[in-house]
């Protein structure tokens, strides 16, 4: 069974395969699909963490995968730190550090997140908000890597590149762009000096992995 990997926007995701639904940190969802099994929220920005779209993508039994600042937030939800890992009818949420070197918006203190998320074999890697860091190097086997491109406030289209080369992800595919910060542009630079087959999507398209 493929899974399908749907870019809502900025860096909201929904993942769909096996049975189970996934959304990564969902914001400005324009309906209520209320069809998530696993909810993952990255950190506690306004753009990552939406109570409002939490609630909209949720259901009765949906699982809220976060770190502890944002369950304090919220008053609820399945605390994961970097190294964790939190297994939900078989799928598999590895929690990975996600930082900035030299900018403050996002510092390692924190303990804000990014994950691999193994689902029906695959493994896709969301790199939340960060920079180039080095414990991307530590990461194996990822068949897709989600990546953010718009700088500022995470990597630039030639740091997600770079990126790549440390990952070696077999796909790689750059969100982050076109709303708050980044461009098409900026995607589309990505796409071009990656080192690994790239994948550039428009807000609301699908990408299967077989």
């Amino acid at each position: 069974m493929p899974v399908t990997i749907t870019w809502i926007h900025h860096a909201s995701f929904r993942i769909a395969g096996l049975g189970q639904v996934i959304y990564i940190d969902p914001w400005k969802i324009p309906s209520a699909p209320a069809d998530a099994d696993i909810v993952l929220v990255s950190h506690d920005h306004f753009d990552h963490c939406s109570a409002e779209d939490i609630e909209k993508v949720s259901g009765a039994n949906t699982v809220l995968a976060t770190t502890r600042d944002v369950a304090a937030k919220l008053g609820f939800g399945q605390v994961i730190a970097p190294g964790d890992e939190l297994q939900i009818d078989g799928t598999s949420i590895q929690a990975v550090m996600a930082y900035n070197i030299a900018k403050d918006f996002h510092p390692k203190e924190s303990g804000w997140i990014g994950a691999v998320i193994t689902l029906d074999g695959r493994r896709i890697y969301y790199a939340g908000d960060t920079d180039l860091i080095p414990e991307m190097s530590f990461l194996t086997s990822i068949d897709l890597a989600l990546l953010p491109v718009g700088g500022t406030y995470t990597l630039d289209a030639a740091e997600a590149a770079r990126a790549c080369d440390a990952i070696a992800p077999a796909a790689a595919l750059p969100y982050h762009w076109g709303d708050i910060v980044g461009s098409e542009g900026d995607a589309e630079a990505f796409a071009k000096s990656a080192p690994c087959r790239t994948h550039v999507l428009q807000p609301g398209q699908s990408l299967e992995l077989q």
